[in-house]
């Protein structure tokens, strides 16, 4: 059983995933850094200097009562939140790393394409060469 789990796991498709999965949650991380440190305070100066990843309404207060100053703070008070900027952060995620995943999918699609093209046949070899100038002139003679 050990003989064969070893050969599953060496196998090239396992090997490909693992470090398909490895290089996607470091992609993961890039792109959530991108969002929250870069898209989303530019989107918060444009929308009036508001940091969009604490915007949310409060469905239930906590003790203290509301005013919250962060998503933070209404956790803690044991308010109950509807976390809107986090949400945004997070559909702006996933827009991003589909439209990435979208390109690599193309691009694997039109090197397929290109690979699929068959080669023009090779030529005669040149024993076919010698053959057909014996059989012209074989022709020739008779």
């Amino acid at each position: 059983m050990l003989k064969e789990f070893r050969d599953f796991a060496l196998k090239g498709n396992v090997v490909d995933m693992a470090v398909g999965i490895v290089i996607g949650a470091a992609f993961g991380a890039i792109v959530a850094s991108l969002v929250g440190d870069i898209i989303m305070p530019l989107v918060g100066l444009i929308s009036g200097g508001v940091d969009f990843s604490q915007r949310f309404v409060i469905l239930k207060e906590g003790l203290p009562p509301a005013p919250y100053a962060s998503v933070a703070a209404a956790k803690a008070a044991g308010a109950v939140t509807l976390n809107i900027g986090t949400f945004v952060n997070l559909i702006v995620n996933f827009v991003i790393v589909a439209f990435a995943l979208f390109l690599v999918v193309r691009a694997m699609n039109a090197a397929r394409r290109q690979k699929a093209v068959e080669p023009p046949p090779p030529g005669p070899t040149r024993e076919e060469v010698l053959l057909t100038e014996i059989r012209d002139l074989l022709q020739r003679r008779a």
